[in-house]
């Protein structure tokens, strides 16, 4: 019988992957004076993505037909979706490291000139249902560059606030991924 669900069940290693079995490991950097913001980052941080690549195209003509041949590997943005709690650790760090690559007021980079003052790392790391690491991504020479307003209103109960970052960052690498 060509449509067994069995098949597909025993294809699927572990029952397949749960999305929600992850946690985010970035260490700010010292130019976002982060006290509590790296540890609470890894609990605060509830929605993240395996980050992405791109590899380019470069089209050559040749005797009316098009070659394509393999340009370079692009990274797109990485966002992260926290949640926020009175003390605001998460938010006032980011807002600081910001401010240090380049400050409200005086359009001036206070965290030095070069970019490891100011770049970080993070891990993404993916758990089996078990509790084991499954996957871990690091995301390298990685920086905030949007902030996301956090939305107020009246009518909002039962909720938290939540707000979302875009990062910059050169490369990711992941374990058992060969060059």
């Amino acid at each position: 019988m060509p449509f067994n669900v069995n098949d597909i069940r025993a294809q699927l290693t572990g029952g397949g992957a749960r999305p929600n079995l992850f946690e985010v490991v970035m260490p700010f950097p010292s130019v976002a004076n982060p006290g509590a913001a790296t540890t609470k980052m890894t609990f605060t941080c509830k929605g993240a993505q395996m980050p992405g690549s791109d590899i380019g195209m470069i089209e050559l003509p040749y005797f009316g037909r098009t070659i394509k041949i393999a340009g370079n590997r692009t990274f797109a943005e990485w966002t992260t979706t926290v949640i926020n709690d009175e003390d605001f650790s998460v938010y006032n760090a980011i807002q600081t490291w910001m401010n240090s690559i380049n400050s409200h007021s005086e359009n001036v980079r206070g965290a030095g000139n070069s970019p490891i003052d100011y770049q970080s790392t993070a891990d993404v790391v993916h758990y089996g249902k078990s509790g084991e690491e499954i996957k871990r991504t690091t995301i390298v020479n990685m920086w905030p560059s949007s902030l996301a307003p956090i939305d107020l209103a009246w009518e909002t109960n039962d909720t938290l606030e939540e707000f979302t970052c875009t990062w910059q960052y050169d490369y990711w690498q992941a374990a058992g991924i060969t060059s």
